[in-house]
């Protein structure tokens, strides 16, 4: 091991809380899922592209691998998390802690909820793809 100024680099990094999934999520599943989803969610802004989103649900679905349990519990630990990997997102901490908040449940759902929910948004892609747009989806989700 390499020494860094008389101490070992590892005992230095022992302070550092490790990140394991161990399968509680599928991170290219949930990135996969939320690129999909994003447009249709009731926090989103037409000003604003997946690449301003997907920071803030990463943070979501690992950061319920990581703490799992309750949300308000690692709300704290969650949004030093978003300003620590934001890089160029444009999201405001508002709407950025809402897309990790859905992106954390989203996670945490059962087997057969995430079917029902995955269900869901392959109609929502359907509109999409039959020429409904978000902002029409939102003015039918309000109304």
């Amino acid at each position: 091991m390499t020494a860094i100024a008389g101490q070992d680099f590892w005992q230095e990094q022992a302070d550092d809380p490790q990140v394991r999934i161990d399968g509680r999520v599928r991170p290219a599943q949930e990135d996969a899922y939320w690129q999909g989803a994003y447009w249709a969610q009731p926090y989103h802004r037409a000003e604003y592209g997946y690449d301003d989103y997907a920071p803030a649900y990463c943070v979501g679905y690992i950061g319920y691998a990581q703490y799992g349990g309750c949300f308000e519990d690692a709300e704290k630990s969650l949004c030093a998390n978003w300003v620590r990997i934001k890089g160029d997102s444009r999201l405001e901490i508002d709407v950025a802690m809402q897309a990790i908040r859905a992106a954390w449940d989203h996670a945490a759902l059962t087997p057969a909820e995430r079917a029902d929910d995955e269900y869901e948004q392959e109609l929502s892609d359907a509109l999409f793809a039959a020429g409904a747009r978000p902002e029409q989806q939102r003015a039918y989700a309000v109304a």
